[in-house]
């Protein structure tokens, strides 16, 4: 039987609890041996704007992880130059996991908007979609059967999850004010932020 691999990308910026438990509700409902999280690609231009660079994302997702042997870490969007498209981290991941069934997790507000994503008919038969689909967030399975056949919806898979009231974006903010992040986000990553500084305004110290 081959390996069932879930995908989940984001800019994780930070990582939090969230990402997490959505993660693990996923692998469990899906049956998946494994979960990859790839860190996205963002313009330099983008990371002196309060934003954490690439390679602390990247630590900061390896940190979370850490101690879940059915999580890993994939640097392979940080390490392309030029525009990121999802249909190429598939094709690259489907090369480098010979024999494996990949599962690319998303949610619904994304999944609305899969016909404006670079190849979406390839990419539907190229992985199967899960979607994270929480309270308030519905899929819009009308602009999807205008836009896919039913042979292409096939391969969109629901995942029920919690609606959970976190987000990289208060956490940033947060961590500006001053005030604690602790449980929003794994401890380890919370010490890191702590120890490098980030997210702080820029006239504020350690």
């Amino acid at each position: 039987m081959s390996r069932r691999i879930g995908i989940l990308g984001g800019t994780f910026d930070p990582i939090h609890m969230g990402h997490l438990i959505t993660a693990e509700i996923v692998r469990v409902s899906a049956a998946l041996d494994e979960i990859i999280f790839i860190p996205a690609a963002r313009p330099p231009h983008k990371e002196n704007k309060g934003e954490a660079p690439a390679e602390d994302r990247l630590l900061m997702v390896q940190c979370a992880v850490e101690g879940n042997p059915s999580f890993s870490v994939s640097d392979i969007e940080l390490k392309r130059e030029g525009p990121s498209y999802t249909v190429d981290t598939i094709a690259v991941l489907s090369e480098q996991l010979r024999g494996a069934e990949l599962f690319f997790i998303t949610g619904a507000d994304a999944m609305n908007d899969l016909y404006r994503w670079h190849d979406p008919v390839r990419l539907l038969h190229s992985c199967t979609f899960i979607v994270a689909a929480r309270q308030g967030v519905e899929l819009d399975e009308s602009r999807l059967a205008e836009q896919f056949s039913p042979e292409q919806r096939s391969r969109i898979r629901i995942v029920p999850t919690p609606h959970l009231e976190i987000s990289s974006t208060v956490i940033r903010a947060r961590v500006r004010a001053g005030r604690s992040i602790r449980y929003l986000v794994p401890r380890a990553v919370e010490l890191y932020i702590e120890e490098r500084g980030l997210y702080r305004a820029h006239d504020k110290k350690l």
